[in-house]
């Protein structure tokens, strides 16, 4: 595997809204530095539901994006689901929490899956989006930053899987805003989760 892009986003108003959101992504040429936060110089509008050290880093898989743009008939360019990162060769729905990807540096490890809204709808010009988005799959992957660096495109990706019991970026997204059976529940604390859904799990 390895690094086939590195996007950044600045504040832009979003079409038909007045807010503004850093959900437009573009690839970045040259070294971009990783910390704890996320991308160095990345914009992120909305920190109540965005960013955070838990969800410093979106990455989609090369093999799920090529998936998205023959389901909707376009060409995807990299940044195009506000991802950070793009890794060759990675399907999301093989990836679980505590998977880890090095790169050089770098150190990430996923922590929950994405859960679309409606900005990312309107991002994609589509009010039926999310509902899309959900059947489908194969979310985007969050991750926190265990130890930081400087990537840029072509860098190496070492793919280390969970050595617990896994669970997968599709069962994280199908289960979002249900009750989970006590074993799940149980399998779900035992891995290194997001800390907002611990949080809602242990309460």
């Amino acid at each position: 595997m390895k690094i086939l892009s590195v996007c950044l986003g600045r504040p832009e108003r979003l079409r038909g809204r007045q807010y503004k959101t850093g959900i437009y992504k573009h690839p970045v040429g040259g070294a971009v530095l990783i910390d704890e936060e996320g991308l160095v110089g990345d914009a992120i509008c909305n920190r109540k539901h965005h960013g955070g050290e838990d969800q410093a880093i979106l990455l989609e898989g090369s093999l799920t994006l090529s998936w998205w743009a023959q389901e909707l008939g376009v060409t995807l360019e990299p940044g195009a689901f506000g991802e950070n990162l793009v890794i060759d060769g990675l399907d999301n729905r093989q990836v679980c929490v505590g998977d880890r990807f090095i790169a050089g540096n770098l150190v990430l490890e996923a922590t929950s899956a994405r859960i679309p809204c409606a900005t990312f709808a309107a991002k994609m010009g589509d009010p039926r989006f999310v509902k899309r988005y959900t059947r489908a799959g194969r979310p985007g992957v969050y991750c926190r930053v265990l130890a930081g660096g400087a990537v840029e495109a072509g860098l190496p990706v070492e793919y280390v899987p969970y050595a617990g019991a896994g669970v997968t970026m599709p069962e994280m997204m199908a289960s979002f805003g249900r009750k989970l059976s006590d074993e799940d529940r149980a399998r779900y604390l035992a891995a290194p989760i997001h800390r907002k859904l611990r949080a809602a799990l242990e309460s």
